[in-house]
C-alpha cells in the first residue's frame, strides 16, 4: 500500500498544481473580463454615455462585495469541509453566474450575477493555494504556487485581448462559463490534503474566523499579510485602471486601456514565476519581496514624474510595473504559511479578498486628495503610504520558507 501511494503521490500532486492553475487562469478571466466588456454590455442594455461610469462602478462594487462576503464563506468551509470541495464549488460557482450573464437584460439581474459570481471568484485561488501548499514538498511548493499564479494571470491577457476578435460580450461571458464548466472534470484526478484530514479527526477548532481578531499577536500577523499585498492592487486600480485619466495629466497621447491591462497582467504573470524563481534561489520569501517592493517603488516614482512619454513607451511602463507587483502567488502563500492547518484556508481565502477589496479605500482616498494634491500628487502620496505599510509589514512576520506546516494552532 505504502510503496502504491508514494508512486501516485506525485502525479497527484501534478494534477493538483495543473487544476489549481486552470482554475484560476478561469478566475482571473472573469474578475477582468467585467472591467473589457463593461461599456459596450451597458450600451446595449440602454445605459447612458453620462451614466456609464456610476452604473458600471455600482456593478463592480456589487461583484467586490461577493468576493469579501465569498472569502470569509469559502475560507471557514476549507477548514471545515475540506479545500478540494471548496475549489470546485467555487469554480462550478462562478462559471454559472458568468454563463447566465451572457443572457441578461436588465441591470438588476446584471447586478445580481456579478455579486454570486463574486463570491464564486473568492474561493478558487485560496482553496487551490493552500492545497498546493499542504501537498508539495515543503522545499518545493513555491514552485508549485508560482505556477498557478503566473499561470493564472495570464487569464487576464486572455480576457483584455481577446475582445479583439471577438467583440459580442455575451459571447465573452458564454466562454468563461465554459471554460470553468469543463474544467471540472478534471476533479477525478484530485485528492484532498493529507493534513486537513488528520485535521479533521483531531478535537481542535476549524475555520474559527473570529479567533483571528481575539488575540493580538494572531491579528497583528493577519493585518500584516493584508497590507503586504496592497502595492499589488494599487497598481492595478490607480495606475493602470485609472490611467485614462493620468495619461492626460502626464501628456501622454495614443492610449487604448485594454491594451494597458494586457501589458499588466502580461508583466504580473511573468513576475509571479520570476519571484518565485528567486525566493527558491535565496530560499527566502521575505527577501523576495522586499526586491519587488524596492523596484516598484522606484517604478511609481517613476510613472508619476514622466511626461511626454509615447504609447508603446507607457505600455512597457505598465508593463514592468506588473512585473514587479507580480508578488501576489508570493505573497499569498507565505500569508498560507503563516498559520496552522486549522486556520490556513481561512485564511490564505481571506486575506486576498481583504486585499482585493481594498480598492475601495484605496480608490476613495485617492478621489478625496485629488482636490488638495492634483491628480498626480494624490496618486504619488497614496502609492507611498501602501508601499510602506507594506515594507513595514514584511520586517514584521517570520520567515516560512521550508517551514513545516502540519501543525495547529
Amino acid at each position: 500500500m505504502s510503496k502504491s501511494v508514494s508512486l501516485q503521490a506525485p502525479q497527484s500532486a501534478n494534477m493538483l498544481v495543473m487544476v489549481a492553475a486552470l482554475g484560476y487562469f478561469v478566475d482571473v478571466y472573469d474578475l477582468i473580463l467585467f472591467g473589457v466588456i463593461r461599456n459596450p454590455s451597458l450600451r446595449e442594455l440602454g445605459v447612458p454615455e453620462d451614466q456609464l461610469l456610476a452604473t458600471g462602478t455600482n456593478l463592480f462594487n456589487w461583484q467586490m462585495a461577493g468576493m469579501l462576503i465569498g472569502g470569509i464563506v469559502w475560507g471557514i468551509l476549507g477548514d471545515k469541509k475540506g479545500r478540494k470541495s471548496v475549489l470546485f464549488g467555487s469554480i462550478l460557482l462562478y462559471s454559472l453566474a458568468n454563463g447566465i450573464n451572457g443572457f441578461i437584460n436588465d441591470l438588476t439581474t446584471y447586478a445580481a450575477l456579478r455579486f454570486i459570481a463574486g463570491i464564486g471568484l473568492a474561493g478558487e485561488l485560496g482553496a487551490g493555494i493552500t492545497l498546493v501548499n499542504e501537498t508539495l514538498p515543503k522545499e518545493k511548493r513555491g514552485y508549485g504556487t508560482l505556477i498557478v499564479a503566473g499561470f493564472g494571470a495570464s487569464g487576464a491577457v486572455f480576457a483584455a485581448l481577446l475582445p479583439e476578435w471577438i467583440p459580442n460580450w455575451r459571447v465573452l461571458y458564454f466562454i468563461g462559463g465554459g471554460l470553468g464548466l469543463a474544467l471540472l472534470t478534471l476533479r477525478i484526478g484530485t485528492y484532498e490534503s493529507t493534513m486537513f484530514e488528520r485535521t479533521e479527526k483531531a478535537s481542535v477548532s476549524k475555520g474559527d474566523f473570529l479567533s483571528l481578531f481575539t488575540r493580538g499577536d494572531r491579528f497583528r500577523k493577519y493585518l500584516a499579510c493584508i497590507l503586504i499585498g496592497i502595492p499589488i492592487w494599487y497598481v492595478i486600480s490607480v495606475l493602470v485602471l485609472s490611467a485614462p485619466e493620468l495619461v492626460k495629466a502626464l501628456g501622454v497621447t495614443g492610449v487604448r486601456p485594454n491594451l494597458t491591462i494586457a501589458y499588466l497582467y502580461a508583466g504580473l504573470s511573468l513576475g509571479d514565476i520570476a519571484v518565485g524563481l528567486f525566493s527558491q534561489w535565496v530560499q527566502s520569501r521575505k527577501k523576495a519581496i522586499y526586491l519587488y517592493l524596492t523596484i516598484s517603488t522606484a517604478l511609481v516614482i517613476f510613472y508619476l514624474t514622466s511626461s511626454g512619454l509615447s504609447a508603446l513607451e507607457f505600455y512597457w511602463l505598465c508593463f514592468a510595473l506588473g512585473f514587479f507587483a507580480g508578488y501576489w502567488a508570493m505573497f499569498v502563500t507565505m500569508s498560507s504559511e503563516q498559520f496552522g492547518t486549522n486556520l490556513r484556508a481561512t485564511v490564505t481565502t481571506t486575506i486576498p479578498n481583504f486585499v482585493r477589496g481594498a480598492v475601495i479605500p484605496i480608490s476613495l482616498v485617492f478621489k478625496s486628495f485629488i482636490p488638495s494634491l492634483g491628480l498626480i500628487g494624490s496618486a504619488l502620496t497614496v502609492g507611498l503610504v501602501c508601499l510602506a505599510l507594506a515594507f513595514l509589514s514584511n520586517w514584521s512576520v517570520e520567515e516560512t520558507f521550508g517551514k513545516d506546516l502540519d501543525y495547529v494552532e
